[in-house]
């Protein structure tokens, strides 16, 4: 059995790192934990974690919008992701 919640755990630490460092894909991360813990919120029948990470995952793809505008003369975002250090 797959443990929902180790990999909601990974994805959590990962996706504040990769924010953090303003990495755009890591709200992408971010989206994909709220869908993990929606899967677990159906499981356990916590249902006040579906409404609360849909909204989340709104407000991930807003973030990740708005971060994606391209700025004149600043480097694009991939560049920044590939020389951004871990830690």
């Amino acid at each position: 059995m797959i443990r929902l919640d180790y990999i909601s755990c990974a994805l959590t630490i990962a996706s504040t790192l990769l924010v953090g460092r303003k990495i755009w894909y890591g709200w992408l991360v971010a989206a994909a934990n709220s869908v993990i813990v929606c899967l677990i919120g159906l499981r356990t029948a916590e249902f006040g974690l579906v409404p609360a990470n849909v909204v989340c995952i709104l407000l991930y793809a807003n973030n990740l919008a708005s971060w994606r505008v391209k700025v004149p003369g600043e480097e694009p975002p991939e560049a920044r992701a590939i020389t951004a250090r871990w830690f």
